[in-house]
């Protein structure tokens, strides 16, 4: 399943464009920014993003690239898992 990665357009202040930018070329990501992701209070503290609806945030908009790779692969590691 290809991970859903949703930015937040008031929280580009934070960094963030240029890192979904770069994560739109990957054909693997389906990338989505959308006005607002209701998250108002974190939006002007630092850089967040979700991944499949789960709120990925770091101190800056490189470790958010980190943080949102590693939340990718966590979740690709879970739906590898055969459940018997």
């Amino acid at each position: 399943m290809r991970p859903i990665i949703e930015f937040c357009a008031s929280n580009i202040g934070q960094g963030t464009e240029k890192l979904k930018n770069k994560l739109e070329q990957n054909p693997e990501y389906d990338v989505v920014e959308y006005g607002c992701l209701n998250n108002c209070g974190q939006c002007y503290l630092q850089p967040f993003a979700m991944v499949d609806g789960e709120i990925i945030e770091a101190e800056s908009a490189d470790g958010l690239e980190e943080a949102i790779e590693a939340a990718i692969k966590e979740a690709e590691a879970w739906d590898s898992l055969e459940i018997d």
